[in-house]
């Protein structure tokens, strides 16, 4: 047997009008009742006749969510959180992978421009701002998440990556470390520039010269990590506390580590940037700088479905404070 609209209305104890207008996502309901209306027919099973509704409304509630990959725990959880959140409001996300590519990334953005999604949320590659914006000017709004685009006026939500960082090579100075390598991302990317920005601000209000044979930059791969820590570690001198600020690196990271059987912490130091599940389980457990990819996400919605109810791109950027999770990878440099 179907199940009606009027089904959906008597069941969650509304007019017929307001569960349409919930289900359609119209500003006019307020969320409270919208969660409950799209629960509700979730519950019974009513399932909108979406070409219908798409033709009558041209809304399609459809979203595109754009990652690089799903090996980075922040864009997983980015995608985890974006995808609940617009569940519980009726709409579906098509999710997409670009690879940092911007070749697969323009063509990613094409496919959701002929889907006619109602928008996008996206970690961008940072080399098809043009086409974003084309969204933009065609009634799509955007919102970009983790990286900004240069040049593009789009909303971006972002984490505190320099404070981070700079907290993070602060924890490793206190506990007496100054020959402090670091592995980072590509410096044409937001994080690889900014997380530079704040390990270089540290040392340098420490009152150290900054070591270029100390910095290790690649992209966001675990061979980076791989080539990163092996150079690093066959220095004359080598570092005393390994800073990993390119999520992707851990792992390679991790491998050379074994591979030349070091003992953490008292070998080395090991502080890495963006907080998985594992890490905890990690045996010692892994200190990291965390940069909230969970708040950065449910703000990327909130912002989202204002533009989508009507309110007009900003341009503004928004920060999300990364925060240093102390656990058992770093230590004291002992005293000669």
């Amino acid at each position: 047997m179907t199940v009606t609209l009027r089904d959906v209305a008597r069941a969650a104890d509304v007019s017929i009008a307001t569960a349409s207008r919930a289900l359609a996502g119209s500003s006019l309901i307020n969320q409270a009742t919208q969660k409950h209306v799209v629960q509700v027919a979730a519950a019974i099973g009513y399932r909108t006749n979406t070409v219908a509704r798409a033709l009558k409304t041209r809304k399609s509630r459809l979203v595109g969510l754009t990652v690089h990959n799903l090996e980075n725990a922040s864009f997983r959880v980015l995608a985890s959180v974006v995808q609940a959140r617009l569940q519980a409001l009726g709409y579906q996300v098509i999710l997409s992978i670009s690879n940092d590519d911007v070749a697969q990334e323009r063509e990613i953005l094409q496919t959701l421009v002929d889907h006619g999604v109602d928008g996008l949320v996206a970690v961008p590659t940072g080399g098809n701002g043009a086409a974003l914006l084309a969204m933009e000017h065609a009634g799509i709004p955007v919102v970009c998440a983790v990286r900004r685009v240069v040049g593009a006026t789009l909303e971006s939500i972002l984490a505190a990556d320099m404070e981070g960082a700079y907290a993070g090579t602060q924890h490793l100075l206190g506990l007496g470390h100054r020959r402090i390598g670091l592995i980072v991302g590509p410096g044409d990317t937001t994080s690889g520039k900014e997380r530079l920005a704040g390990y270089t601000r540290a040392m340098q209000e420490a009152g150290l010269t900054v070591d270029p044979a100390l910095i290790h930059r690649g992209r966001y791969l675990p061979e980076t990590g791989v080539a990163g820590a092996n150079a690093l570690l066959a220095l004359g001198v080598p570092p005393t506390a390994l800073f990993v600020a390119n999520h992707e690196s851990s792992l390679g990271v991790l491998r050379v580590i074994s591979e030349r059987g070091l003992s953490i912490p008292s070998d080395l130091s090991l502080l890495f940037y963006e907080d998985s599940p594992w890490f905890e389980w990690q045996r010692p457990a892994l200190s990291v700088v965390d940069s909230g990819a969970a708040d950065m996400a449910n703000l990327a919605v909130d912002r989202l479905m204002s533009r989508i109810g009507g309110v007009a791109n900003s341009g503004r950027e928004y920060r999300i404070g990364s925060r240093l999770l102390e656990r058992a990878s770093c230590a004291a440099l002992p005293t000669s």
